[in-house]
C-alpha cells in the first residue's frame, strides 16, 4: 500500500523546521506500511561539494579508509559523515564517478544519493524511528521528501526501501506499481545507468535521472515518461531546486496536495498535510491524471 509525503517551501520562512514537518507528515501514514521508511533532505549545500550518502546496513565499516581509497580515485579530499550506519562522503570531485566507483568496488555499500542539495537516510522499520535514529527532525532545508512501506512484492529490506535516486541531486518516491521495468532496466543500462536494486521504483528515478542528463527539463522528463512508463504510480521527484508530483492517466493510487504562500505539500492522505503551518488556508486539490505539476525556488 506504502504512504509517500513530499514537502516543498516557495519561501525561507519554515525552512529551519523541514525536518520535523517532514517526519509529523510521515508519522500519519505509519499505517499505510510499518516494513521500512525512508527521507530525502534537500538543505542550499555549496555548488561545490558533492555529498554521497552511503548506507552499510547493519554494519558501521572503516569510513575513514573508504573516504581515504576514494580520494586517490577522484585525485580530491574526501571527507566522512558518519551516522550510524550511513555515511555522508563530501568532496570537491566528480559526484557520478565516485558513485561508479563505490558500486563497483564496494557490494556490500548501497550509495543512497549524490548531489550538492540532497541526503537520503533509510532503514527498516517504523518511519517515527528513523526520523529519530538518525536525527531528521532537526534538519533544516528548502524540501524533503518521504516514504513509509508495505513490501507486498519483495522481501523487507533497507535497500529497497524509497527515496531512490540514481542522479546528482534527483530523487522519486512512487506509489504503485510499474509493469514494464524490466524491459526498461535493461534499455537504460544499454545507456549507461546503475541500478542497485530489482525494485520498480529505483527504474522510474534512473529513468528520470537519464532523460535531466539528456537536458530534459523536469516538466519534458515527466511528459516522456507518461509515454515510457506502463503501469499505475503516483510519484512525488525532488531535484535540486524543485519539486515535481505526477499520477498515471488512470491515478487509482491515492494523492492530495495543498499550497499556502510558504509551502507546497503533498501525501497519499490529506490528514499528513494538516498539521502543517496555516494549513487551514490552503487550497487543497487532488492532482488530475496524468497532469505533471512542478515548482521552483527563485533563484
Amino acid at each position: 500500500m506504502c504512504g509517500i509525503v513530499g514537502l516543498f517551501l516557495k519561501t525561507d520562512r519554515f525552512q529551519s523546521r523541514l525536518g520535523e514537518l517532514t517526519a509529523d507528515m510521515l508519522h500519519e501514514m505509519r499505517d499505510r506500511g510499518p516494513d521500512s521508511a525512508g527521507f530525502a533532505i534537500y538543505d542550499q549545500g555549496r555548488a561545490e561539494t558533492t555529498r554521497i550518502t552511503v548506507l552499510a546496513e547493519g554494519r558501521r565499516p572503516d569510513w575513514s579508509r573508504t573516504a581515504a581509497d576514494l580520494e586517490t580515485v577522484l585525485d580530491a579530499e574526501v571527507s566522512v559523515r558518519p551516522i550510524r550506519d550511513h555515511a555522508v562522503l563530501e568532496t570537491a570531485g566528480d559526484g557520478g564517478r565516485a558513485r561508479q566507483w563505490l558500486i563497483d568496488n564496494f557490494p556490500d555499500l548501497d550509495v543512497l544519493s549524490y548531489g550538492s542539495q540532497i541526503e537520503i537516510y533509510k532503514a527498516v522499520g517504523d518511519p517515527d524511528l528513523v526520523a529519530i535514529n538518525y536525527d531528521l527532525r532537526s534538519r533544516s532545508g528548502t524540501h524533503a521528501l518521504a516514504h513509509t512501506r508495505m513490501a507486498t512484492e519483495s522481501a523487507v529490506t533497507t535497500n529497497g526501501s524509497h527515496p531512490f535516486a540514481t542522479g546528482a541531486d534527483t530523487c522519486l518516491v512512487h506509489n504503485g506499481s510499474l509493469s514494464n521495468y524490466n524491459w526498461l532496466r535493461t534499455r537504460l543500462e544499454r545507456q549507461g545507468e546503475i541500478f542497485q536494486t530489482e525494485n520498480d521504483s529505483e527504474v522510474a528515478a534512473g529513468y528520470l535521472a537519464w532523460r535531466l542528463r539528456k537536458g530534459d527539463s523536469i516538466k519534458r522528463a515527466l511528459e516522456r515518461a507518461l509515454v515510457a512508463l506502463d503501469g499505475f504510480f503516483t510519484f512525488a521527484i525532488g531535484i535540486a531546486d524543485g519539486f515535481a508530483i505526477l499520477r498515471d492517466p488512470i491515478a487509482c493510487k491515492p494523492a492530495i496536495v495543498a499550497e499556502t504562500d510558504d509551502w507546497v505539500a503533498m501525501s497519499s492522505e490529506y490528514r499528513s498535510i494538516t498539521h502543517l503551518p496555516d494549513s487551514g488556508h490552503a487550497t487543497v486539490w487532488e492532482p488530475a491524471p496524468g497532469v505533471i505539476y512542478t515548482w521552483t525556488r527563485a533563484a
